[in-house]
């Protein structure tokens, strides 16, 4: 009896695949500080469940923290290859909500939601083995993850690595990526703080991005496939220069979140007591709610427990969009929503703030 039972048990052990369209219960394994305002949160499903993601994808997450918790969409900085769980790498952002409350709340054995993987940043299905990985600050998440997928492969890549961060002190898995370029032969490592502060005896460059530096750094640069992920500015002056040097657009690939972490901070007092209050009324759903000038569309229908479909919450991927029956926001979008949209009346209730009553056709 007791033989039959194991191997049933065995049996009955054999890990399934997470699914994205059903599963969302995750469990916090570990936390690990990565410099003095990063961590890195390992996250696993408490049915055993194995992961299919892509380096350079991203989890959207609901965290408990308390009545006001929104989602919250963080890449992934693990590797694919490790299939058992996934880590995400978060930067404390001055007066960002989730952010602040991970670093001081989230634990060992804190249970979460989240919906994933998603995004399609992601290394291109092309014979191309020669790539110029560019990052800014915590932008360096879904780029960890690719380099940590090639080392874990073994897969032959000719890759250039440029981190640009605002100190030495701030360069964001500083040590493991120096340890994987002294053993991939086919890695290249460049750090780039803007300043020396806290290490006066930086032995390299400091500045910022520039066509002289590429130049230097990357003499081949037009025949590599360019990926980068950073600050807006970061990326604006990526884009800028790789195109100047010979990129084709085709061959520049680009994270569109802000650092790849949405963490937008919360109003301050002044605000709350300035704003409005409008009526949104969801005519498919037959509901109307209030929502402040301070709120986004999204964030108070889902507070209402009014289903619209969403993913980055930060106007990048165009999920939420959605038919403005009548009324007017204000709409600070990442991409995710064309002109030619916007003028046939569709907008992105995720960073669409009201300016009026609105009628909304969901």
């Amino acid at each position: 009896m007791g033989i039959e039972f194991a191997q049933m048990h065995r049996g009955q052990t054999t890990p399934q695949i997470w699914n994205p369209e059903h599963d969302e219960n995750l469990v916090c394994i570990d936390v690990h500080q990565e410099t003095h305002d990063v961590k890195s949160f390992t996250f696993a499903s408490p049915e055993g469940k194995r992961f299919d993601f892509e380096a350079g994808q991203y989890f959207l997450f609901d965290f408990p923290a308390g009545d006001d918790a929104e989602a919250r969409c963080y890449s992934i900085s693990s590797s694919p290859h490790r299939t058992n769980a996934f880590t995400v790498t978060v930067k404390r952002v001055p007066n960002g909500k989730m952010s602040n409350w991970l670093h001081d709340n989230m634990t060992s054995g804190t249970a979460v939601k989240g919906q994933g993987p998603l995004g399609h940043f992601v290394r291109p299905k092309t014979t191309a083995a020669k790539f110029l990985l560019l990052s800014g600050g915590s932008g360096i998440t879904p780029v960890m993850s690719i380099v940590r997928s090639l080392a874990d492969s073994c897969e032959p890549a000719d890759v250039i690595f440029i981190h640009a961060s605002r100190t030495p002190l701030d360069l964001i898995f500083r040590r493991e990526l120096s340890c994987l370029a002294s053993r991939m032969k086919g890695l290249r490592l460049h750090f780039l703080p803007e300043s020396v502060l806290g290490e006066p005896d930086w032995p390299g460059l400091t500045g910022r991005i520039t066509p002289e530096y590429l130049k230097l750094a990357v003499p081949d640069i037009a025949e590599r496939v360019v990926m980068c992920c950073g600050p807006a500015p970061f990326m604006v002056a990526a884009r800028s220069i790789s195109a100047s040097l010979g990129v084709p657009p085709a061959s520049y690939i680009e994270e569109s979140f802000d650092a790849a972490v949405i963490d937008a901070p919360g109003p301050v007092a002044e605000q709350v007591a300035a704003s409005k209050v409008f009526q949104v009324e969801f005519t498919k759903q037959n509901r109307k709610i209030e929502v402040s000038t301070e709120q986004t569309v999204l964030s108070a229908a889902k507070k209402s427990s009014i289903r619209l479909p969403s993913s980055c919450s930060n106007g990048v991927c165009g999920t939420c969009k959605s038919k403005l029956v009548s009324g007017s926001v204000e709409m600070s979008h990442n991409g995710g929503i064309r002109q030619r949209e916007i003028d046939a009346g569709l907008f992105l209730p995720c960073c669409s703030k009201p300016l009026s009553d609105l009628v909304v056709e969901r």
